[in-house]
């Protein structure tokens, strides 16, 4: 269960917390990671060591509390983002450092699953290579946090598809969102501009099941962890579509395809048009707000919609291959 003074030491540890991606940030400038992910582990303030089995319980034994109630919810709800926390950091670490997460920071319940793709990328634009590493550090952060927080009830890492080839889920993506022809492939890993437009499709996300899953959380002390990790998955997103709407000026047509994958995002979570574009050629729209300036949500399932690539109820598809695993992976009927 989730480990209420765990979460408070874990807090407490911000500044050890900020020195140790400060180390990620410089070895991974420097070099891919050691085999088998060692040196990230090291990096994040991993321990190295396996997530132990939970024991099974008698669960019919008594009626739960109201207090165990939330604890459950609250169990499923941060399996949910560790699920998306984990394509995140895979596609992230991948991209910076040619390798992905360690061993370590993938057991759980559940069926574990691999990787399908990633690659480093060969920035040459230097400044979209220093924030990548930056995110890479923050999302790799995120999921070593998730873990800690829920203890013996985390969930692995389940299977996941990053990959940039005929059969990949980004290639899917750019085929729905119309941004490649119908045979043509989208590889995330081949240039700066097709990173951009891949971290497009995920950094939106995360903002908007962050804050659609804040009502969800029961615990306060939860709640400001949550709220927290909202808040940087806010100024990724914000900063991808800074640096997306820059270069669209000067390459209009990367402007449009930013635009096309806001526009896939909105066909496949529902009806409602809420999901907005980085803006035009005159007008910029760095930040996706209503007209009272507030951020929209997602519910989990219009989330798990965009992630399988498919509007129905499915469990499984897109870049979760198999689904994810916890109690929440049914996507949303559009």
């Amino acid at each position: 269960m989730i480990d209420s003074d765990l979460l408070l030491q874990v807090l407490d540890a911000s500044d050890r917390r900020r020195a140790a991606r400060r180390t990620f940030l410089r070895s991974a400038g420097a070099a891919s990671l050691a085999v088998g992910g060692s040196a990230l582990l090291s990096a994040c303030g991993g321990s190295g060591s396996s997530t132990a089995t939970p024991t099974p319980t008698d669960t019919a034994s008594a009626t739960p509390s109201p207090a165990s109630t939330d604890v459950l919810k609250d169990q499923d709800t941060f399996n949910f983002a560790l699920n998306l926390e984990y394509l995140e950091a895979q596609f992230y670490s991948f991209a910076v450092t040619g390798a992905g997460l360690p061993a370590a920071l993938l057991t759980g319940t559940g069926t574990q699953g691999g990787v399908t793709g990633g690659r480093a990328v060969t920035f040459t634009d230097p400044v979209v290579q220093q924030y990548a590493r930056e995110i890479a550090a923050d999302e790799v952060a995120h999921v070593a946090f998730l873990r800690s927080v829920l203890g013996t009830s985390v969930v692995a890492q389940p299977a996941i598809n990053i990959d940039g080839g005929a059969t990949g889920a980004f290639t899917a993506a750019a085929r729905a969102a119309g941004i490649i022809g119908a045979t043509a492939t989208f590889d995330p890993y081949a240039s700066d501009e097709n990173f951009l437009l891949a971290a497009f499709i995920f950094e939106d996300v995360g903002v908007t099941a962050y804050k659609g899953a804040s009502p969800l959380i029961a615990q306060s002390l939860l709640i400001d962890a949550a709220a927290g990790i909202l808040a940087t998955e806010a100024y990724h997103a914000g900063l991808i579509r800074t640096v997306l709407y820059a270069k669209g000026i000067a390459a209009p047509t990367l402007r449009t395809n930013a635009n096309a994958i806001s526009d896939a995002r909105d066909s496949l979570d529902g009806t409602t048009d809420l999901d907005q574009g980085i803006g035009d050629g005159t007008t910029a729209n760095l930040v996706p707000t209503d007209a009272s300036g507030i951020t929209f949500s997602r519910t989990p399932g219009q989330v798990l919609n965009i992630v399988y690539l498919n509007r129905n109820a499915v469990v499984g598809g897109g870049f979760f291959p198999n689904g994810i695993n916890g109690t929440i992976k049914i996507s949303a009927a559009s």
